[in-house]
């Protein structure tokens, strides 16, 4: 199995070709309803009262409880590197954007990734102490302790999207979900053939100190699972 087929295994559904999807995928929203019943009633109107109290503290229970709850959104991922080069991981709120909300150039050889893929299932957690980046945004914390499937991997860095990190995706701006290889020289003479995988990703944020992206498959596809974490450790 050569790379490029590991690669294409998490998106089962696509050809040997670059696929292209202009379709829109919408997060489904689970919602927990409650019913309050009252099993007394008294024309008392402070009796009335009381009960309307209640019903308003119930209110606010319900919204302090729902503000609480993870939020959710989409956004695409692509993991790209070249064949001997480090991995990198790519999140962009919009297909047609050319600067990546995130950009992490992981520890990982690509090589490495394939065969964590042909296990078929991906999890690469990123760390870092609270007690030196507590005050840090997420995506703002310049270097990751990396564990892949339980394993510490190295290291995660941050990046700033280079000239030629804004010209492939540009490249990839017709494309949503897709698998492929960018031909050598592309950018620049000198340049490697890069590989990469791109997709659409659930976006999970837990709190200030966690977030999560969780790659979809494609309807009808049973794929393989792909998750990158991002915390603080206490």
């Amino acid at each position: 199995m050569t790379k490029i087929d590991a690669l294409r295994r998490l998106l089962p559904c696509l050809s040997h070709t670059i696929a292209t999807s202009n379709a829109t995928i919408t997060p489904t929203k689970k919602r927990l309803s409650t019913s309050l019943r009252e099993d007394l009633k008294d024309t008392n109107q402070d009796q009335d009262k009381d009960s309307q109290d209640s019903t308003t503290t119930t209110d606010l229970e319900r919204t302090t409880s729902a503000s609480a709850r993870p939020s959710r959104s989409m956004v695409i991922g692509t993991i790209f590197g070249q064949r001997k080069g480090h991995v990198w991981f790519c999140i962009q709120h919009h297909r047609l954007s050319t600067k990546p909300s995130l950009l992490l150039e992981l520890s990982i050889l690509t090589h490495q990734l394939v065969e964590e893929i042909c296990c078929g299932i991906v999890r690469i957690a990123l760390e870092c102490d609270r007690s030196e980046l507590g005050s840090c945004p997420l995506h703002s914390i310049p270097i990751w302790t990396m564990y892949c499937n339980g394993r510490k991997t190295g290291f995660a860095t941050k990046r700033k999207a280079s000239h030629h990190n804004r010209l492939m995706l540009k490249t990839m701006q017709s494309t949503t979900v897709g698998a492929g290889v960018i031909p050598a020289g592309f950018g620049s003479s000198g340049s490697e053939e890069i590989m990469y995988m791109r997709a659409n990703y659930e976006h999970v944020v837990g709190n200030a100190d966690s977030e999560s992206f969780h790659l979809v498959n494609p309807d009808e596809c049973a794929g393989q699972e792909l998750s990158v974490f991002l915390m603080k450790s206490r």
